[in-house]
Parts: C-alpha cells; sequence; structure tokens
C-alpha cells in the first residue's frame, strides 16, 4: 500500500513539474502574438501601417521558423544525454529572451536596430521552444502508468493552453490597472518583465527532476543511440513515420490550433475593429474555459482510440471555419455587415499596376494607383473585390454607386505624395461613411454573448485534434529516437504550418480585398 502511494505521489510531482515548466515557458512564447499588433507600432513604426502589421506577424512566425532547429539540436541532446538536461537549458534561453524583449529600445529611440534585436530575441525563443515541448511530452508519456498515456500527455496539452490563458489574464490586468494609453506607452513592457519570476521558479522546478525511467534503463543498458538524428532521418522505417505525424498529424493540428487561438483575434480586431481590451477578456474567459477539455479529450482518447476524436474535430473545423467568421462580422460589426451587403467596394484597375499587399521587409513603395487603393482599404479593414480597368487608366474605388479616384504616386514627391494620399483617404472616409461605412464598432450592437459561444466552440474543435495529437505520435517512435522524432515534425507542422498562419492569412486578405479569404490556408491545410 505504502509502494502504491509513494508511486502516485511521485507520478504527481512529476505531471506538476513538467506542466509547470510547460506553462511558463509556453507562456513567454505565446505572449508575443497577444501584444502583435502594439509590436507593430513600436517597432517597425518606420513602414506604412499594412505592412507594419505584416512584419510584425512575420517577426511571431520568426521564432516559429527556427523551432525546428532547435528540436533538432535539443532533441539529439535529449535522446543522447537525457531529458532533464535538454529541460534546464531551454527554460533558461526562454525566460532570459522574454525578460530581455521588455527591455528593448524602441524604433523611436534606435530605428531599425530595435527590430533587428527584437528578431534576434525571438529567434532565442523559438530555439528553446523547439526543445522544450517535445521533451515535456516525451518525459511524462514515459512516466504513464499502462493504458493511461493519453491522460498523463493530456495535462501538457492543458498546461499549453493554460499557458494562454495565463497571457491574456497578465495583459488584461496589466491594461486595466495602467490605462489603456499607458499601456501602449510603456505597460506592454510588463508581461515581458514578470517572465524573470516564472523563469526563477520554473528552474527550481526542472533541477528537481529526475531522468526518465526508460531512458536511464537504456541508458543502463547501452542500447542509447549514438546518433539519434541519423537514425530517426536517415532510416526509411523511421523517416517514413517522421513524414505520416507530420503530414497526417501535426500539420492539421498546427493549422486548427493558430486559427482559433490567434488569426480569430487578429480577425475581430484588425478587420472587424473590435476592442483590444474586449478581445483579451474574451479569449481570456473562453481559453481559461476549455483548459479542462484538454485534459478530457486526452482520457477519453485512452477509452475510444486517438484518431476518432482527432478526425471529429478537423472535419467540424473544416465544415464551420467560412460560417463562423461570417457570423462574427454579423455580430460584432453588423453596420459593417449591412453596408458591406448594401454598398459593396470593389477596385476598378488595370491588373499590371496592381501589386501583391505583402511587404514583410516594409521596402515596398506601393505608390501605383492600384497599390494605393488597396493597401488604404486593407488597412481600414474594408473587404473590397478586384475588378480589371482599362490599361493605363487611374484606379477607381467604387462604393455602391459612388466612385472615388485613386491617386498615382509614380511621380509625385514624398512630400506631395504624402498629401495625395491624405487627401484621397479623407474623399474614402467620406464616401464610405455615407455608404454606411462604421469607422469602429458600437459596442452596444455587439453581441459578446454569441461571441463568445462561437469562439468557445472554435476552441472546442481545436482541443479535439490539438489533445490527443502528441500520445498519437510518440507511441510510433522508438525509446531510443522518440524525442527527435517527435519534436521535428511538431515544430514542422505546428510551428511553420501553424505559425506562419496569421501572416499568411493577413497577407492573403490584403491581396485578394475579401476579409474571409485568409480563411482559405487554414481550411486546404486541414482538409
Amino acid at each position: 500500500m505504502s509502494n502504491n502511494t509513494d508511486e502516485e505521489r511521485k507520478l504527481r510531482r512529476i505531471l506538476f513539474a513538467t506542466s509547470a515548466g510547460t506553462i511558463f515557458e509556453a507562456y513567454d512564447f505565446i505572449l508575443f502574438g497577444s501584444l502583435a499588433p502594439i509590436i507593430s507600432v513600436k517597432f517597425f513604426a518606420g513602414v506604412n501601417e499594412t505592412a507594419g502589421f505584416i512584419f510584425a506577424l512575420m517577426t511571431f512566425a520568426a521564432g516559429y521558423f527556427i523551432r525546428p532547429l532547435g528540436a533538432l539540436f535539443f532533441g539529439s541532446m535529449g535522446d543522447r544525454k537525457g531529458r532533464k538536461k535538454a529541460f534546464v537549458i531551454t527554460i533558461t534561453m526562454m525566460g532570459a529572451a522574454t525578460f530581455a524583449i521588455g527591455l528593448l529600445p524602441t524604433y523611436a529611440s534606435v530605428g531599425m536596430l530595435a527590430p533587428v534585436l527584437l528578431i534576434s530575441l525571438r529567434l532565442i525563443q523559438g530555439l528553446a521552444f523547439g526543445g522544450e515541448y517535445g521533451g515535456a511530452v516525451v518525459y511524462t508519456a514515459e512516466h504513464a502508468p499502462p493504458g493511461k498515456r493519453g491522460l498523463f500527455v493530456g495535462w501538457i496539452q492543458a498546461a499549453a493552453g493554460f499557458a494562454l490563458f495565463m497571457s491574456f489574464l497578465i495583459v488584461y490586468v496589466t491594461r486595466t490597472l495602467v490605462g489603456e494609453d499607458n499601456f501602449a506607452d510603456w505597460g506592454w513592457r510588463i508581461p515581458f518583465l514578470i517572465s524573470v519570476f516564472l523563469l526563477a521558479i520554473s528552474l527550481w522546478i526542472r533541477l528537481s527532476l529526475e531522468e526518465s525511467p526508460m531512458f536511464q534503463k537504456m541508458l543502463d543498458e547501452g542500447k542509447a543511440a549514438k546518433r539519434p538524428l541519423r537514425e530517426a532521418f536517415g532510416q526509411w522505417k523511421y523517416l517514413k513515420v517522421v513524414l505520416l505525424v507530420l503530414f497526417g498529424l501535426m500539420m492539421m493540428q498546427g493549422v486548427i490550433f493558430y486559427t482559433a487561438h490567434f488569426y480569430t483575434q487578429f480577425f475581430l480586431t484588425q478587420i472587424l475593429k473590435l476592442p483590444s481590451v474586449t478581445m483579451s477578456y474574451i479569449m481570456m474567459v473562453v481559453t481559461f474555459i476549455s483548459v479542462p477539455l484538454y485534459v478530457l479529450f486526452s482520457w477519453w482518447s485512452d477509452k475510444i482510440g486517438r484518431k476518432p476524436i482527432i478526425l471529429t474535430g478537423a472535419i467540424l473545423f473544416a465544415v464551420t471555419a467560412f460560417p463562423m467568421f461570417s457570423m462574427f462580422t454579423s455580430i460584432v460589426n453588423p453596420a459593417l455587415a449591412q453596408a458591406q451587403h448594401s454598398a459593396p467596394v470593389s477596385v476598378i484597375a488595370d491588373p499590371d499596376l496592381c501589386s501583391l499587399q505583402f511587404d514583410p521587409v516594409g521596402q515596398a513603395a506601393f505608390v501605383s494607383s492600384c497599390d494605393i487603393a488597396k493597401s488604404t482599404l486593407a488597412s481600414l479593414g474594408i473587404s473590397y473585390s478586384n475588378v480589371s480597368g482599362s490599361p493605363f487608366t487611374r484606379a477607381l474605388v467604387q462604393i455602391g454607386d459612388k466612385v472615388v479616384p485613386s491617386v498615382d504616386g509614380s511621380e509625385l514627391s514624398p512630400a506631395d505624395l504624402l498629401a495625395a494620399r491624405a487627401e484621397f483617404r479623407s474623399n474614402l472616409d467620406t464616401a464610405l461613411a455615407e455608404a454606411g461605412y462604421p469607422k469602429g464598432v458600437n459596442m452596444d450592437e455587439v453581441n459578446l454573448p454569441l461571441l463568445m459561444g462561437l469562439l468557445m466552440l472554435m476552441l472546442v474543435f481545436s482541443t479535439m485534434v490539438y489533445a490527443p495529437v502528441p500520445a498519437m505520435a510518440l507511441e510510433l517512435f522508438p525509446t531510443k529516437i522518440r524525442y527527435s522524432g517527435l519534436s521535428l515534425p511538431y515544430h514542422i507542422g505546428s510551428g511553420w504550418f501553424g505559425g506562419f498562419l496569421p501572416a499568411i492569412a493577413f497577407a492573403m486578405v490584403a491581396a485578394n480585398g475579401s476579409i474571409y479569404f485568409g480563411l482559405w490556408y487554414p481550411f486546404v491545410m486541414a482538409v
């Protein structure tokens, strides 16, 4: 009886230690996405508004771009030297980089050095998180009793969900305490600086852990992989499993998770103009409610299998994505929905004069009449259709039955171009207002309960996919290459296909004109 009690106490301590460490490290990494709109203003003030926001999203995605490299490096270390050593290094890197972001000078202070430093720290975060997640999942699974692997790994998934809640909570509380103006000025730094305390707690927790018994047994028997990366990715019998996990599980998990948790925020705040503080509050509530679902669906996957739950969540997401985002518009900004129906906007232009509205380095001029018209509408969050015009003619913006000529800035001086853009924007604002297009959101018309219900539903679908996937994936790899084999496809599928989703989808909207066009990316990836 005593042995069973001691074993249960040990398992509870392991679950707490790995889950708490994952919460703190995921909080550090996720926080950037919650503050992307402010970061775009603070660090990319030298580019136009649309490019600045895309640039911020690309910086957000840079952390995901580097994650597979971290997965390879720390995965190999974990398979050769042990899970615990990799844990301690990754948490230290993550905490230090996040704290440093809170101390960075802005573009107004040091110019282009600011975004360079920001991106560098974001890359360090990505390297650290690339080694963190797979190790936490593997370490926990290797301690799980028979028949409870899904449940145990589910606590790690719940920890990642709770980290989302923590980021929303701390941002919301900080906004409330310091006020919106102060938060935009200097208060945004506080959530990053808090990470130094989380780092101290996380290090203490991680240093108290013992090595995984499966790994220690393998090490004692001399069966550890000497070159885990070569075995995992150089032998077809394992490589085909890596590819199956990437394209069959992780890619789908990534796009659905980031659509539900991040692209919804970008859509609601940047397109529909829902106040950021309201968005933070809503996401805080629905994310908190969703945390137990990670454990529920993971536990359920031990009972009925992983695949039925994963497929059900993916199918429900694919079927409801477009209708749900359309409902967002009607319940958050009904005046915008009505205006889009009664006075649709179109850009009539020579296609040869139109550029792709995607400028991740902030160097595109966008000076043709078509480019100016489209970039202005994109920055306003106005959906429009594209109509081919006569060659070499100035672009026109048609709003219902009213036409607003754009301006051609190709021959104008910078000062004249600035004045011409301002005049065009003023004329456009007047025409849009006359057609019933609102400048912002009337909070009295926002159906907050229904909005929260729809977001909660999307998080349920996301959780059904996200919760059982790691347990299903790690069961396909032998112990000696499990850390490396699981980590790389996870961070490519979640980090690349998922992490780049907000930037890609926003750019697709700016290029095509339809505020819903960006949804084709997660829809196609999931299907």
